[in-house]
């Protein structure tokens, strides 16, 4: 009777022993379950994030190409214009000049077209100075003025001497004529004056005289 009691005491502990394993294993594969559900939840977190990176990342890449598209359509055009511009700034450079010299081409028209056998030189001397004052005002608010050369030490940068003549009333290399007047544009000189020069008297000249 003993060891039949202890046999059935036996069974007894090993029927409990394997519902706690098994109690246990169906705990293990339910956690087991539950991090890999978890795991799944947490790479389509990540996943879906990333992909909105993307989107945005895509997103922002168009709208940099529509706006450096744009931004080298308007250089284009800015380029064509200052082109533009340029070409027609040296087409129409002498505009200004042209159009106030032809108050003085009026001016002369108008006094050929009154020259007649009834009037005088003088009338007619008259209104040629006027043209001339007139043309020597347009000359010099375009910035040309005349070389004052006579009576000037003679200087390579303003004049061109044609010859030289002997002169005891001045001193050596002093202009005492100008045979074409020169003319300076602001500060650069656009043509020379052609002069005569001065030079040393010698003695036999002084003793002729």
């Amino acid at each position: 009777m003993k060891k039949k009691k202890e046999s059935m005491e036996e069974l007894n502990n090993k029927d409990i022993e394997q519902e706690t394993e098994s109690g246990v294993n169906e705990n293990d594969s339910k956690i087991e379950i539950e991090r890999k559900s978890s795991s799944e939840e947490s790479s389509k977190e990540e996943l879906t994030a990333a992909q909105q990176k993307i989107s945005e990342l895509e997103n922002n890449v168009k709208q940099l190409q529509d706006l450096l598209l744009r931004k080298a359509a308007e250089f284009e055009n800015y380029k064509r214009r200052t082109e533009n511009d340029q070409i027609n700034l040296l087409k129409f450079a002498a505009e200004p000049f042209i159009k106030s010299t032809l108050i003085v081409y009026d001016d002369l028209e108008r006094s050929l077209n009154h020259v007649n056998d009834d009037n005088s030189f003088d009338s007619l001397k008259k209104g040629l100075e006027l043209v001339y004052e007139k043309f020597t005002k347009i000359l010099e608010s375009q910035g040309v003025k005349k070389i004052d050369a006579k009576g000037k030490q003679f200087d390579v940068d303003y004049h061109e001497a044609l010859m030289q003549q002997p002169s005891p009333d001045v001193d050596p290399n002093t202009v005492i004529d100008v045979i074409e007047p020169g003319y300076l544009y602001k500060d650069k000189v656009i043509r020379h004056a052609k002069v005569i020069v001065s030079s040393a008297v010698s003695n036999e000249e002084s003793k002729s005289e």
